[in-house]
């Protein structure tokens, strides 16, 4: 295994972790890391992986967490499936205002799917469109926690991610200058 496929292993055994980890320890509902997870896999994760990265940690925290009604649960994961491929999307065109933008567009998503398929398979609501609306109504302060959650995480964990690559990138520049001739910043910041 060269050391690309090692650090790109390195890096979706960190995210494991980190996702599993934040979705058990107490917080706000629906302030998880696993969309952002979702989108960040999309960004700089292969393909073949990218997309089972937030399936994986849903299934092995749902192993502790416990499970609930499959139609739901299905819905939930079918979210995140989606959030990866709005970031495929997103990975071809990255800039600050599409990473934003896919982030803010794979909330809404995760919202309409899941608190449709509250509306639809739990009894809480009538089978009604007065019984979907309410749905959604009832959930808009879920649907404030996941888009505050998204936007955190994917700010921290592409930011994050972003800078470090930049830094590096400076720093293999300047190595390469000959006599000191002083840090070539790649962007030309400076």
């Amino acid at each position: 295994m060269n050391n690309h496929h090692t650090s790109q292993w390195v890096l979706a055994t960190l995210l494991i972790i980190f996702g599993f980890a934040l979705r058990l320890i107490p917080h706000p509902a629906n302030v998880a890391p696993i969309g952002a997870i979702a989108m960040f896999s999309a960004l700089y994760l292969p393909r073949r992986i990218a997309l089972i990265m937030p399936l994986g940690i849903m299934l092995i925290s749902d192993l502790f967490i416990g499970f609930y009604t499959w139609q739901i649960l299905l819905s939930v994961y079918a979210s995140f499936v989606l959030v990866g491929l709005i970031g495929f999307w997103v990975r071809k065109h990255k800039a600050f205002f599409t990473v934003v933008g896919g982030t803010v567009l794979g909330s809404a998503a995760f919202f309409l799917i899941t608190n449709g398929a509250v509306w639809a398979f739990s009894g809480m609501y009538p089978p009604t469109f007065a019984g979907l609306l309410q749905s959604y109504f009832m959930g808009l302060p879920f649907f404030r926690n996941t888009l505050f959650g998204d936007l955190l995480y994917v700010g921290f964990l592409v930011g994050g991610f972003e800078t470090i690559q930049y830094f590096l990138r400076s720093f293999l520049e300047f190595k390469q200058t000959k006599g000191g001739k002083g840090w070539k910043f790649p962007v030309g910041i400076f």
